[in-house]
């Protein structure tokens, strides 16, 4: 079976994945990658790829969708499949910028608790806007990764639109259809500009398809990696 490479999003880890890895099985081997390190795209897609198999699938949430077409394009011999989960290739605007630098570089004196709850509740299905338990699980997630690594991911430049066209592997997109943070133009921008890729919309999930419907995204997956 092909090794899957899993890479999280902004402010999460790899226990993002822990409800989707029962559903691909063990016949799946998966690594997961870190966004730990890094000031920019192409280190970040650099020390995952050091840290890879040789040859492997790949998939890139939110954020980490940039790192993995990034990724495609600097070992297109090693990277055989694409899947992109609630992601984007348009950089983030002048006003979302400023707002996450002035977040970063204002963080509370005191212990680092992560995004805010309201953030998270954005980020999500309305039906699970309200849901303290899984709001607390994807908190413990930017606890665990610190302030450090909160300033760096804030910072980070990200956009290619104008190179979707140099990833050459088989593709899949992924949207949400609830998706309050990610568009449907912005799904079908990467599967337009992506040559031969293929669109998938999960419906009744918000951003956080991994969490919120972990069982219909490995299925998907599954499609990709037993090609």
């Amino acid at each position: 079976m092909t090794p899957l490479v899993l890479i999280p999003g902004y402010m999460l880890d790899e226990t993002l994945w822990d409800d989707v890895l029962p559903v691909l099985g063990e016949d799946t081997p998966c690594f997961h990658g870190s966004l730990r390190e890094g000031a920019t795209v192409q280190e970040m897609a650099q020390r995952i790829l050091d840290a890879s198999p040789p040859r492997f699938a790949l998939a890139g949430f939110s954020m980490g969708g940039y790192i993995a077409r990034e990724m495609a394009r600097l070992a297109p011999q090693r990277v055989l499949s694409l899947i992109l989960i609630a992601t984007s290739a348009r950089p983030d605007s002048q006003a979302t910028r400023e707002q996450r630098a002035k977040a970063a570089l204002n963080t509370p004196p005191g212990p680092f608790r992560g995004l805010s709850r309201g953030a998270i509740a954005t980020s999500l299905h309305p039906d699970r806007a309200g849901d303290a338990q899984l709001i607390a699980r994807v908190r413990a997630m930017g606890e665990r990764l610190g302030p450090d690594v909160f300033l760096r991911q804030s910072l980070l430049e990200r956009g290619d639109l104008e190179r979707l066209g140099e990833v050459v592997c088989p593709t899949l997109v992924v949207a949400a259809a609830q998706d309050q943070l990610r568009s449907l133009a912005e799904a079908q921008e990467l599967r337009d500009g992506i040559r031969g890729a293929q669109l998938e919309v999960v419906e009744r999930s918000g951003h956080l398809v991994p969490l919120e419907q972990p069982a219909m995204l490995a299925a998907l997956m599954r499609r990709v990696t037993l090609r």
